[in-house]
């Protein structure tokens, strides 16, 4: 059960970013803030879908500007004139009859107008009259009670003694302002009144019309068909005049209502947006819903929340998994399978899944997963700054698993100044300070040139480790160049501080090669990268020993093993080291790749010799100094190792020089040189070439 435990919280831990987004989204959906946003994504869906043919026989007779210019008749009409225009479309056989038309108070032309048209409503028989339900708050001041007065508004006692039904008009809107659902049922006080839709579907249904069950519930989602006129649009004065004949009515659904902008009964939809829809043609898309039996069905808001909190979780698990860019396109992808699922089943099967929430979950939870990842790489980064270069750094931070420790092949190198107890004696300490600052600043830069890892810093020894955190197959190569850089950095180190404080240094380099234990290694209250074990002891006593036998460079067998024949090395024996009772055979690397020696850019003909087999090979010079020099050119074949004789002429060179010498170092066709024997007469032209052209710059072929 601890393991269980332990392991729970490390998954919280890793994904605490998605379970903070998750939290925050499901504050958000459940106090409505994201309800604008899940309406708004519900209207491109609509876009997405397209207009579609209405299905139920539905025609609607405007009163729009043209009628009221036609009729020469201020608004609103006599109502006798509207008993005239249902005369002519019950004449034609209609199914049913709605009239979006509010008759709720007297006639101004008296009561013989209302009963012209209450007659015509009997005379038909199927007309559904509108009734607009309000609710009035009121506080009785005195007593402190809030009250509610509902006006149900209906027609006239005189007017609805005929009608079929009366139905509510009223339609609600959502918190952005559209009108996307319509009322099936309306409670007035103790009554409970229709809709105006759910009414003449009833009406239409009696007169033959197939049509599908009412649903169940109070309210519905429109299926909107299209935008404005996507049902047939016949001008009130043409009907009341006979232009249009009572055969267009026919076994239709004829809605009568105000289509004119002067009248103010027009209303934001998916399809119109902001421009508005008539009253009577958002009834005529929500009429044409009910007969179909095809209600936009929403999907239970919990599983939407459900879906929110997986893709929260989902998000910032990618980007643990991935880095930022992967996990950005695995996130869109995570992000387009439901989306476009729920497009299909919009678009298939008129369903409606709210996805904003689960969009803004998987944004949240990526985004802050990336911060937190960004931050806690910046930290590991400022932290393992000491240890590892730029270039591996950004691959440590982002594997931390290769800093667990574990037994691995491992080169170390430790490196120590030689007399620099008796310099700190000599000098203040805050001179002290500086010049170690700089040296090892230098010595840092040296390794991490080299992909090696600064292990630490011991007074003025550093211990660098090679072949770590990531495999690198010429580590020890790479090492052992490190103390050949660590040789050439000193001397120039040691000039500027003997001339500055008058005191000498030298350095000394310990390196082996072997299996050790390499991580992160510490205590609770402090931990570092570091290796421990025999390979780690025996390259510090390796750098202990160089000043016994002169060396500045000493490996043991192992790493000569890994650097034959591509480092000139000259062995030293075997030597029983402090704390070893098993001798360790040594080696001393060939200290002549150092450019001790001041040295000149030389342009000349030369020619190798083989000592060996008498092969002779013209190359090219680079450089020269009293001590060796680099050529160009060279044939694979003349490895390090080998022993040459030079002789190199014209070009800039008086006289000839003639020398013999050994190959110290290879870089693809560059070598280097190292004189073992120069003729004497060649010994001064080499020291004045020297002295007339040196330049300060190392050379280019190192």
């Amino acid at each position: 059960m601890a393991r269980v435990g332990e392991s729970l919280v490390s998954l919280a831990r890793q994904l605490a970013g998605g379970i903070g987004a998750a939290v925050v989204t499901v504050a958000l959906a459940h106090a409505g803030v994201l309800e604008p946003l899940e309406t708004w994504a519900l209207d491109r869906l609509f876009e997405l879908r397209g207009a579609r043919q209405p299905s139920a026989p539905i025609v609607i007779v405007t009163i729009d500007e043209a009628s009221n210019t036609e009729l020469h008749t201020q608004w609103p009409f006599p109502r006798a004139m509207h008993g005239a225009l249902l005369d002519r479309i019950s004449a034609g056989g209609p199914l049913a009859i709605g009239v979006d038309l509010i008759f709720d108070r007297p006639s101004s032309r008296g009561l013989k107008d209302d009963r012209a048209l209450s007659a015509a409503v009997a005379r038909a028989g199927n007309v559904v009259l509108a009734a607009a339900p309000t609710v009035d708050p009121q506080t009785l001041q005195q007593q402190g009670i809030s009250l509610k007065r509902i006006d149900e508004n209906p027609p006239l006692p005189t007017i609805r003694q005929g009608a079929a039904d009366v139905g509510s008009v009223n339609v609600f809107y959502d918190a952005d302002g559209l009108i996307r659902r319509v009322p099936l049922r309306v409670g007035v006080g103790e009554r409970t009144l229709p809709g105006f839709d759910a009414a003449l579907h009833r009406i239409a249904a009696r007169a033959g019309l197939v049509v599908a069950p009412l649903p169940a519930a109070a309210e519905v989602l429109i299926n909107f068909r299209g935008g404005p006129r996507t049902f047939p649009w016949l001008p009130y004065y043409r009907v009341l005049r006979g232009e249009i004949r009572p055969e267009a009515f026919q076994g239709k659904i004829v809605l009568v209502g105000q289509a004119s902008k002067a009248l103010q009964d027009f209303h934001p939809t998916p399809f119109a947006g902001l421009d508005g829809m008539t009253g009577v043609e958002i009834h005529a898309n929500a009429l044409d819903t009910l007969v179909s039996g095809d209600a936009i069905r929403e999907i239970p808001r919990w599983v939407a929340t459900l879906v929110a909190v997986v893709t929260a979780l989902l998000g910032s698990a990618l980007v643990g998994r991935l880095r930022a860019l992967r996990a950005l396109g695995a996130a869109v992808l995570v992000w387009g399978i439901p989306t476009l699922g729920a497009i299909a089943g919009f678009a298939l099967g008129d369903v409606w899944m709210r996805g904003m929430a689960g969009t803004i979950a998987l944004v949240l939870g990526y985004g802050s997963t990336v911060v937190e990842h960004f931050v806690r790489e910046q930290r590991e980064k400022r932290r393992l700054s000491r240890f590892f270069s730029p270039h591996v750094l950004r691959t440590v931070v982002r594997a931390s698993d290769k800093l667990s420790s574990r037994r691995r092949l491992v080169t170390v190198l430790f490196s120590d100044l030689r007399g620099f107890t008796s310099i700190s004696e000599k000098l203040q300490p805050e001179q002290v300070a500086a010049m170690l600052r700089e040296y090892l600043t230098e010595m840092t830069e040296i390794v991490f040139d080299h992909d090696g890892t600064v292990d630490k810093y011991i007074g003025d020894c550093v211990m660098a480790l090679y072949n770590v955190p990531s495999e690198d197959p010429e580590h020890a190569i790479k090492a052992v160049r490190t103390g050949l850089a660590f040789q050439e950095r000193t001397l120039a180190a040691a000039a500027r501080w003997e001339a500055k404080f008058g005191v000498r240094i030298r350095n000394g380099v310990g390196i082996n090669t072997g299996e050790a234990i390499v991580g992160i290694l510490g205590s609770r209250q402090r931990f570092e990268y570091t290796a421990i074990g025999d390979t780690v002891n025996l390259a510090a006593r390796l750098e202990s020993i160089t000043k016994d036998y002169g060396a500045s460079i000493i490996v043991s067998e192992s790493t000569y093993e890994h650097v034959k024949g591509v480092v000139a090395t000259r062995e030293l024996g075997a030597v029983t080291v402090r704390g070893k009772s098993v001798p360790v055979k040594i080696y001393a690397v060939l200290a002549t790749d150092v450019r001790k020696y001041p040295r000149a850019v030389l342009d000349a003909a030369a020619a190798l010799t083989d000592a060996a087999t008498g092969l002779v090979c013209r190359v090219g010079t680079v450089d020269i100094s009293e001590g060796g020099l680099a050529l160009a050119d060279v044939p694979a074949d003349w490895t390090v190792g080998s022993t040459v004789r030079l002789r190199l002429e014209k070009g800039a060179l008086a006289i000839p020089i003639v020398a013999e010498g050994t190959i110290v170092w290879r870089r693809g066709a560059h070598a280097g040189v190292s004189f073992t024997a120069i003729e004497p007469e060649s010994v001064p032209v080499v020291a004045e070439y020297v002295a007339g052209r040196k330049g300060p710059g190392p050379s280019t072929t190192r």
